[in-house]
């Protein structure tokens, strides 16, 4: 097994833990973009596995960053319906060989679609942010140097390679690669704005992250979780809860999840056009990795790289359409902080 693809070994890691014998072979779960979920059953229980992805792990601070993760998740776990992963000898990292895990409990319940999700939805997922943002997720010790620093993107570059691997996304990248560096220069210029004013929070609450089991909501994939400015994070997970399956966002949905927000966290008050702006940095990260995966730099095997290519296109027509938006958005909340 060549280093930086995955090497599961589910039987090995059963036994390792004390989770009982297989009963059966480990089915692939739907989750993420990033890393691998199983469902696997033994005589002891089901569990959820995710395989985190090698490519990820060899970053310098990934398993820092996924250890303060679960302490998070664990922390918030007391607050509102959080699920960790389950710890073994104190640890919730697990790891044979170069192979990491996380693992969890199974739990009923399932995610909804875009076309499934309504108001009520939205509400009820607002004022839970509201729990997370007022929650003491302190003595976690998480530093916030580079809070405020988004890193350089060459696009250019981008484009250059793939030109020469003749990628599908290369028109599109063209297009709009001058437009990238002024995103990028603004979402820079807004993050450091605002990096004095933050809270802990899940960072990738968008509705694959949230099982519902008989209307109640759970939350899941905590990876993310970490500080932000608490109106950048109401803004954008508000936007992943109303859009719609083209990619549009549906203003009522959007303004239930505000108003599910402020009921619990009290009045709400920003430079919305700076917060927006700050919109930008997670997409153009995005965009960033999957370009990678895209041209093989940062890639586990064939699978990855198809993702990869299929992410740029939905990204880079994500961006275009928050670019869109904005100043609309940006009138919606003023509505709503009145």
């Amino acid at each position: 097994m060549g280093e930086g693809q995955y090497n599961l070994r589910f039987e090995e890691l059963c036994k390792l833990l004390q989770l009982g014998e297989m009963v059966r072979t480990p089915e692939a779960v739907t989750g993420g973009l990033l890393h691998r979920m199983y469902a696997i059953e033994t005589t002891q229980g089901k569990y959820a596995v995710k395989a985190l992805n090698p490519q990820v792990m060899t970053r310098p601070k990934a398993k820092l960053n996924f250890i303060h993760s679960e302490q998070i998740a664990n922390r918030a776990a007391n607050h509102v319906p959080a699920i960790p992963a389950m710890q073994f000898k104190g640890n919730s990292l697990q790891q044979m060989d170069s192979q990491y895990y996380l693992v969890f409990d199974w739990v009923e319940g399932k995610s909804l679609k875009p076309d499934e999700i309504n108001k009520i939805h939205c509400e009820k997922i607002g004022a839970i942010l509201a729990d997370i943002h007022m929650a003491d997720l302190s003595g976690l010790g998480l530093a916030k140097d580079g809070l405020g620093d988004v890193q350089p993107i060459d696009w250019k570059h981008y484009l250059q390679q793939g030109q020469l691997n003749k990628a599908a996304w290369v028109p599109i990248l063209l297009e709009t690669a001058d437009q990238l560096c002024d995103w990028h220069a603004k979402a820079n210029k807004a993050v450091k704005l605002l990096e004095h004013d933050t809270v802990i929070s899940h960072l990738d609450l968008d509705s694959k992250n949230v099982l519902w089991n008989h209307d109640q909501p759970i939350l899941i994939d905590w990876e993310a979780s970490g500080p932000i400015n608490p109106m950048q994070s109401l803004t954008e997970t508000a936007i992943y809860w109303s859009e719609t399956e083209t990619g549009n966002i549906d203003k009522e949905r959007f303004s239930a999840f505000v108003r599910g927000y402020r009921k619990k966290y009290g009045p709400i008050q920003a430079d919305w056009k700076t917060v927006l702006a700050t919109g930008f940095a997670g997409m153009l990260g995005w965009l960033d990795y999957n370009l990678k995966r895209s041209l093989w730099m940062e890639c586990s095997d064939d699978k990855e790289q198809r993702m990869g290519t299929e992410q740029v296109a939905i990204t880079l027509n994500a961006i275009k359409r928050y670019a869109d938006r904005i100043s609309e958005i940006e009138q919606w909340l003023h509505a709503e902080s009145r």
